[in-house]
């Protein structure tokens, strides 16, 4: 067969058939061909059949390819059939009334759909309208330029545009339906298009899934140049519901419309977003640009104003980027408003003032209310010095009273200016120098000095949920670091409880405010007042003075998971009955020396030289240890006087949840009793 290539497909068609038709008016056309080109149309292996109508009226016209292309829609390798009535009407027009039928069109586009094709050779126009179901299609185009047409689409599932979309981008619609009013331009080297459309629960995604979206409604205007070297699509809309995500950048739309323009250019798989505004009058209004990579990584951001009320801006459009800067489930209430620039690297410039704001996050392990004033931070310049406070903050369960700050970004490092003092628990925390680096991904992030006064025990007690007992709570810290995602504490506190110390020294705590925080340090013991020790605890009554320590603690998620304890009352004093049968319980041990039950009962306190505990834990085991081994275990209290007490912990390794209920009957008044 031959090949045939003309410019004028449907019209050459017609006017061919016109011709064969009046040349041979009873006489059926058959017509083959390998390949049939015209702009924007190739048919391979194409058969066409003219036969004319009984009744003299009119042709009719079987058509089918084994392969078509359509490039500008994306279109390859279809199956085609075309089928239908071929006359002219009054008017002297050809007029085509008959069904099409593609096979392997991307979402099942023209499966079986009506079609009629009018060609008006005296108005140059050639007008296609095509049905199926509740969805239509219209084109209409000049004669001699069906390069350009004018399209208008009713009730197009989203996924009829698959083909036309992978032209200017890797994506695919998943989901809902299109309206659209557009002009459309084929040229050799892309296509233009511009126009109006609306969205009726649109879904999209791509292949690294880090762009996408769901159930998407809303109407605006398009504009689309494309060409070998790229994409620029222009686009003012108003959309209401669905989700979007863009790399880092999570949008829950609200049900009312929020407005939204851009300019966006695609190339090589990269999207930059050099034109963007957004405004959703209750929640966030901004204007910048936004840029993302060929994998859909997040690769620039910048905010050139951006205005924000909470909670809406966090829950509508923050919480995917504030979960890239491991910030989870924030709560947040008030209005800010600034600047800001994000890298591929981080943050480079941020720059916000507030009237008032709450924040709280890890589940209210931190969080700041009324918070004030203004900062503004570059990693690249200088800025100048800013001032901002809060009425209240609350770190852990621990609340801090009203403060303010003077702060100066100054080589990347954003620095207290002077010295700030934050009330807490009747006493001070004086925060003496503080750098953070907001642009630092790794290694150290922030380093501080503090100074802690007079914080009173009691009231650190009643915060954390511990039995409450007297003292004071101060040290001073060198220097505290916050390095990857772990606080380092250098120097130590001191805590001036039971009229002795308790010195915390190494302290470091991992993923502070994740869920499994690890907490790791040492802990010194120095003359603890006995008496009022266990009388805070309801333990029993001892007297004289305790020491010891704790090395080597770690705490997951707050709960120990190993350490080296060791605990020596070595200067004499008195115990209570009570207290030896709780002693007793935690060693899991009993009465030695001949000593029996019912003699114990006679006697209210007793005598003693040494009271001496260990346990070593490592997983969910706890070596006991005590002032020297015996040969049934190790000794737990030397007695002094008469009668002679001694207690003997019989079991050297204890089950650490059972040891735990065993201390919490003990410190809770539950304590077991000899009969």
């Amino acid at each position: 067969m031959r090949r045939v290539s003309t410019r004028h497909l449907a019209f050459v068609l017609l006017a061919w058939v016109a011709m064969s038709w009046g040349a041979a008016a009873h006489a059926g056309l058959s017509v083959g061909a390998d390949s049939l080109t015209v702009p924007g149309l190739s048919l391979n292996g194409m058969q066409a059949d003219f036969d004319p109508q009984a009744d003299g009226k009119g042709v009719q016209l079987r058509l089918a390819a084994k392969k078509a292309d359509v490039p500008a829609m994306g279109w390859r390798k279809l199956g085609l059939a075309l089928e239908g009535q071929l006359d002219r009407d009054e008017l002297g027009r050809w007029v085509f009334d008959g069904r099409v039928k593609l096979r392997g069109a991307p979402g099942g586009a023209l499966t079986d759909a009506a079609v009629r094709i009018v060609a008006d050779e005296a108005a140059n126009t050639l007008a296609v309208t095509i049905t199926q179901d509740k969805i239509l299609a219209e084109v209409a185009m000049p004669i001699d330029q069906v390069s350009h047409a004018q399209i208008t689409l009713k009730n197009l599932p989203s996924g009829w545009l698959q083909g036309l979309l992978s032209t200017v981008w890797s994506g695919r619609p998943t989901s809902g339906k299109v309206d659209a009013d557009l002009a459309l331009d084929l040229l050799d080297t892309g296509l233009q298009a511009a126009g109006q459309f609306a969205l009726d629960g649109v879904g999209f995604d791509s292949p690294g899934g880090k762009l996408a979206g769901q159930k998407i409604s809303g109407s605006g205007r398009l504009g689309l140049d494309s060409n070998a070297d790229g994409t620029t699509i222009d686009l003012d809309a108003a959309l209401r519901a669905g989700e979007w995500l863009l790399g880092p950048l999570y949008a829950n739309l609200p049900n009312h419309a929020v407005q939204l323009s851009l300019s966006a250019r695609s190339q090589k798989g990269a999207l930059g977003i050099r034109r963007l505004r957004l405004i959703d009058p209750d929640a966030l209004q901004l204007e910048g640009e936004l840029g993302f990579n060929a994998k859909g990584d997040l690769a620039q951001l910048r905010l050139d104003r951006f205005n924000a009320r909470f909670p809406a801006a966090y829950e509508r459009y923050g919480k995917g980027l504030m979960r890239t800067w491991g910030i989870d489930n924030l709560k947040a209430t008030g209005e800010v408003a600034g600047h800001a620039a994000i890298g591929a690297q981080g943050p480079t410039a941020f720059a916000f003032q507030t009237e008032g704001l709450d924040l709280a996050m890890a589940d209210g392990r931190l969080g700041v209310n009324g918070l004030r004033g203004s900062l503004d931070w570059s990693a690249s310049e200088d800025r100048p010095a800013t001032k901002l406070g809060w009425r209240s903050l609350q770190v852990y369960r621990i609340p801090n009273g009203a403060a303010e700050g003077n702060w100066r970004s100054k080589g990347g490092t954003l620095s207290l200016e002077k010295p700030m003092a934050i009330p807490v628990l009747d006493g001070d925390l004086r925060v003496l120098g503080l750098g953070w680096k907001p642009a630092a991904a790794s290694g150290e992030r922030l380093q501080t000095s503090l100074a802690l006064t007079q914080i009173d025990m009691a009231a650190f007690c009643r915060a954390v949920g511990w039995p409450e007992f007297g003292g004071t709570l101060g040290g001073a810290v060198p220097s505290l670091r916050y390095v990857d995602d772990r606080v380092e504490l250098g120097g130590g506190l001191s805590l001036n409880v039971f009229d002795g110390f308790v010195d915390i020294t190494g302290m470091t705590l991992t993923r502070p405010f994740s869920d499994a925080p690890v907490l790791a340090g040492n802990i010194a013991l120095r003359n603890l007042d006995l008496a009022k020790m266990t009388s805070v605890f309801d333990f029993g009554s001892i007297t004289g003075r305790l020491h010891g320590g704790i090395d080597d603690l770690r705490l997951v998620a707050w709960q120990p998971s190993a350490f080296k304890a060791s605990l020596v009352a070595d200067q004499g004093g008195r115990i209570s009955q009570k207290a030896v049968n709780n002693l007793t319980s935690v060693g899991g041990g009993g009465i030695a020396g001949g000593l029996q039950g019912t003699v114990l009962k006679l006697f209210k306190t007793f005598g003693y030289r040494r009271i001496g505990l260990s346990c070593t834990l490592k997983g969910d085991v706890c070596s006991m240890g005590g002032l020297g081994a015996t040969k049934d275990g190790y000794t737990i209290v030397e007695g002094s006087g008469l009668p002679r007490l001694t207690v003997v912990g019989h079991q050297r390794e204890v089950d650490w949840p059972t040891l735990v209920r065993r201390l919490q009957a003990a410190t809770q008044g539950g304590g077991p009793t000899i009969q």
